[in-house]
């Protein structure tokens, strides 16, 4: 059974394919694509056969679709032009005979408002018109995405966001992507959606106490109107049009946007998911800090 992983370069793609050999897949049944040529040649010393694509380049997506059974399409980085992108890879899978698509969505993509949303909303639309078999991995938040800026949580001591109480429970990216592994080496998951998230939720008040606990050092939550933040995160050099995405995603955590309910990450993986104060207790200790 041959296992294409998309974007296999970045963060969460090296993670699926490191997932797959653990548990059992045969390298050379494993397809790992990308842009970056150096990436993937540390990927082939895995053992695992590489393929240079580029969503937006539909001819090198028909080449490297070639016999393959399986396709995880790892969601393209860039809001807007990524419509485009996941469109040539659906496209090209069906023209390959591909047997299954595995996507990774959003939380609760049939009901959030957020702005981040709707490029996912248009991809699962174009799986559910393409006739292709598929399967939906509803990733929730990152807990990467606030563990990668303890260092600046710790300088200026707060969390700064616009995210009131909301709740949400964040996931580890290797907890994704063993989940993403399992469900790829599963059968019959055509038509399933999985809502993956943390079996704890948590508020940003929460992960600022996390962060101090773990620290020693006094960290607050400091809640911010959307227009401030939106601010506060382009004087960080975020670009504006990202800025705006964030602090609308914020938001969408006080609306209760990014909290999953049921416990599918867990089940998937077989034990309880990494929980957000084990997150920051390891990337504390990586800065160096001791309670």
């Amino acid at each position: 059974m041959s296992i294409f992983v998309t974007g296999a370069t970045g963060n969460l793609g090296r993670l699926v394919v490191e997932a797959l050999l653990e548990k059992g897949q045969p390298a050379d049944q494993i397809i790992a694509g990308g842009r970056n040529a150096e990436k993937l040649a540390r990927l082939a010393e895995l053992g695992v056969h590489t393929r240079e694509i580029d969503y937006s380049d539909p001819a090198s997506l028909a080449a490297a679709f070639a016999a393959v059974e399986k396709v995880m399409l790892v969601s393209g980085s860039e809001p807007g032009p990524r419509v485009a992108q996941h469109a040539n890879v659906i496209n090209a899978a069906k023209e390959a005979g591909v047997q299954l698509i595995a996507y990774t969505s959003i939380p609760n993509a049939d009901t959030t408002q957020m702005a981040l949303a709707a490029d996912h909303q248009l991809a699962e639309q174009a799986l559910r018109e393409s006739g292709v078999p598929f399967v939906l991995l509803r990733n929730g938040w990152y807990l990467e995405n606030y563990t990668a800026q303890i260092g600046g949580y710790l300088e200026f001591g707060s969390v700064f966001g616009s995210a009131g109480d909301g709740r949400l429970n964040a996931a580890t990216r290797a907890d994704l992507a063993e989940a993403a592994a399992v469900v790829l080496l599963a059968e019959d998951q055509g038509g399933k959606i999985y809502e993956l998230g943390g079996n704890e939720s948590f508020s940003l008040a929460e992960l600022a106490e996390a962060v101090s606990a773990a620290s020693g050092q006094p960290v607050s939550y400091q809640d911010l109107p959307e227009e401030d933040f939106t601010k506060l995160l382009e004087g960080a050099g975020v670009p504006e049009g990202f800025a705006k995405i964030l602090a609308d995603s914020d938001r969408g955590i006080l609306r209760g946007d990014l909290l999953v309910s049921g416990n599918d990450l867990s089940t998937l993986l077989g034990r309880p998911a990494t929980t957000m104060q084990d997150a920051v207790k390891s990337a504390v200790a990586q800065l160096g800090h001791n309670a």
